[in-house]
């Protein structure tokens, strides 16, 4: 049975037949995609002014949205066929597409198709992973019904637009350094990164300096081994760690600048006139199944050259960020780190972020929501000397979370 949408127009609204039609068959095939048949949704298309009303009415709320959703099915699970009502602020969707720069026939749809997932009992407002849930299904969707013209553009707007909470990846390297204090073989960095995925680590990283000042190669192999999540490699640009990584195959590499004096790691690397050598590297990496990441600090040319070297990722340098000496230094960076991470995901880069970050000046960056994994070492292992890794990972895990919530 073919699915029915009608279509209502308030009084002094106008739009584009072809737009109408447009909307009416994707929302009809959008159904079908969701495997659904039989059912009704009534599309109203109305005024800032009209919305208004509704919401106040219904939400309190005295001022227009672009989308409001009615569902006739709580409770009653998919047995009915109304499914209920969707109403569109025609003056608000328009302002909002040229606000984003967005082809109108496509936001319009992605209103009516946000609409939609509300009818069906998805909300991006409740719980840590509802936003994302929606957002998959939202996506999905609209990479099928929507125009081919704009619609890259569209889809990256969905995706600035919700996020699910960002993961954790526990770096290890330090409790080498205090094994390699007494060059003993404790404490042993490979039952810390158990101890850390017991605590809700979504990743084990290690960096495998040029000096191999703290981890060795015997912790890498052992850690790839036994973890049950995923190993993340840090390295420097090295014929003979590049060898090693492709023998043991960790889930992804970072690559980072390394000077031999150095502490830790003083920033992001510096691709400028390097394109070529990395994307080298990138391909060698890439095609013995190994993800790449640039870590890179926050800026537009950065993010933009590392587009360049087809790595899939890269780890925004938080750094100075974390060392900021007062509150405007401090919000300067921030604004840095924002600004990279948006374009780094409109140039289609999948974002990460660290270095220096721990659990005093976590919730900002965390809550930027273009980035989807955080690597964080020296101040878990530091924590976890006081309370033990599980409990050092859980409270970090737990401020991340509580960030976008």
């Amino acid at each position: 049975m073919k699915n029915k949408i009608f279509i209502v127009l308030s009084e002094g609204i106008s739009v584009d037949k072809k737009v109408l039609s447009f909307v009416k068959k994707s929302i009809s095939k959008a159904l079908f995609l969701l495997k659904l048949s039989s059912k009704e949704v009534c599309l109203t298309f109305t005024s800032d002014e009209h919305l208004t009303k509704l919401n106040y009415k219904y939400l309190g709320r005295p001022y227009p949205t672009n989308v409001l959703a009615f569902p006739m099915r709580k409770g009653k699970g998919l047995k009915i066929s109304h499914l209920g009502d969707i109403i569109i602020s025609i003056d608000t969707a328009k302002k909002e597409a040229n606000l984003y720069n967005l082809n109108f026939e496509n936001y319009l749809l992605a209103l009516c198709i946000h609409g939609l997932l509300h009818l069906l009992d998805y909300d991006h407002q409740k719980g840590l992973y509802a936003p994302w849930l929606m957002q998959k299904n939202e996506l999905n969707l609209l990479e099928k019904l929507a125009y081919k013209e704009g619609k890259k553009e569209l889809l990256n707007f969905i995706k600035r637009r919700e996020y699910m909470p960002a993961k954790l990846a526990v770096n290890v390297d330090h409790v080498a350094t205090v094994r390699e204090a007494r060059k003993s073989y404790y404490p042993d960095p490979v039952h810390a990164a158990v101890l850390a995925e017991l605590g809700g680590a979504d990743g084990i990283v290690v960096h495998l300096r040029l000096d191999r000042r703290h981890v060795k190669e015997r912790d890498v192999r052992i850690i790839k081994e036994i973890i049950k999540t995923k190993l993340i490699l840090e390295m420097a640009i090295d014929e003979e760690l590049i060898k090693f990584a492709k023998e043991v195959k960790p889930y992804q590499v970072t690559l980072v600048p390394e000077r031999p004096e150095e502490v830790t790691t003083e920033g992001g690397m510096n691709l400028e006139g390097k394109v070529e050598e990395v994307k080298k590297v990138v391909r060698e990496l890439k095609k013995a199944n190994i993800k790449v990441s640039l870590f890179l600090n926050p800026e537009e040319k950065a993010m933009e050259l590392a587009k360049k070297t087809e790595a899939q990722i890269v780890e925004i340098h938080t750094g100075i960020y974390a060392e900021a000496l007062n509150e405007e230094e401090r919000e300067k960076e921030l604004s840095k780190i924002e600004t990279a991470a948006r374009i780094a995901k409109d140039l289609g880069l999948i974002v990460h972020a660290g270095h220096g970050l721990n659990y005093e000046n976590i919730g900002p960056v965390a809550a930027i929501p273009e980035i989807e994994e955080f690597s964080i070492g020296h101040s878990i292992v530091a924590r976890a000397i006081m309370v033990g890794m599980e409990r050092a990972v859980r409270e970090m895990k737990e401020l991340i979370l509580r960030a976008r919530t």
